[in-house]
């Protein structure tokens, strides 16, 4: 068999990480108790795509609306398996959004980014009327949703009738931000990605267009290039991006618990 390559190692952290499906069943299962909990609205649709849907968990006074992208290397996993955000942050009066989206290789990973912001515009425009009063959006994601955050931040959203100050923050957790490394890896085969589409969908070699903090955090035991990817980032947007916290003993697959304590670091600018 052939030894996996430095690239496959850097970023596969399935082989790194003992018993990772155990992490992906847990996701379930957590899921669907959470959904059975709570009252929220299923499968809004925010485009005509089959995956343009989201689901939509209000909490009463909501102080803010955190809006939820998954990751799975934008070639995995759905909505469905994220529910477990919501609960905890609901109790406190954060609203949650789990948005969904067409997976590789059926589309690029542009293509992704442009799903996203087709959802955070919806929800601008139109989650008022499921009960989210809100004093603004929390981006946040995990893994490619922590790419995809960044991506959010280098939006204009004027093109999308969404004003300044709506978003008035971000956290991404264990995310991507020089897509460049992934051609040299074995599932690049479902990404697509060349060096041109790479460095178009890397947001570490754009500007963000959003004057709100990114906060950035990746597991301490995760590979040294995710911790690059990371400080790549703040080394590019250190007005966004204040620093890296690096959250202790967490790996790729229990980093994203901290986003459901509020006592995490992570909370600290909100």
């Amino acid at each position: 068999m052939t030894e996996p390559s430095w690239h496959e190692l850097q970023y596969s952290p399935r082989l790194s990480v003992p018993h990772a499906a155990d992490y992906f069943q847990r996701w379930v299962e957590a899921s669907r108790a959470a959904q059975q909990r709570l009252k929220y609205h299923a499968n809004l649709a925010y485009g005509t795509g089959p995956k343009e849907t989201l689901d939509l968990f209000p909490a009463q006074s909501s102080h803010y609306l955190l809006v939820f992208i998954h990751g799975g290397y934008w070639r995995a996993f759905d909505k469905d398996d994220f529910s477990w955000v919501a609960p905890p942050l609901v109790r406190a009066g954060i609203s949650v959004a789990v948005l969904n989206y067409a997976l590789c290789p059926t589309v690029h990973i542009a293509d992704i980014s442009e799903q996203c912001r087709k959802a955070v515009a919806w929800l601008f425009h139109h989650a008022a009327r499921y009960g989210v009063g809100s004093r603004g959006m929390i981006i946040s994601g995990h893994s490619a949703g922590g790419h995809l955050t960044g991506e959010m931040f280098a939006t204009q959203w004027a093109d999308y009738g969404v004003p300044p100050g709506a978003i008035i923050g971000g956290v991404s957790i264990s995310g991507l931000f020089d897509l460049e490394p992934l051609t040299q890896v074995s599932f690049n085969t479902d990404l697509r990605l060349d060096a041109t589409r790479a460095r178009a969908s890397s947001p570490a070699l754009k500007q963000p267009a959003i004057a709100a903090p990114l906060v950035l955090a990746v597991g301490e035991l995760e590979s040294s290039e995710f911790h690059r990817q990371s400080q790549l980032l703040h080394q590019a947007w250190p007005h966004n991006c204040s620093e890296v916290i690096s959250l202790p003993g967490c790996h790729h697959f229990n980093a994203p618990d901290v986003l459901t304590d509020l006592n995490s670091p992570v909370w600290k600018p909100f």
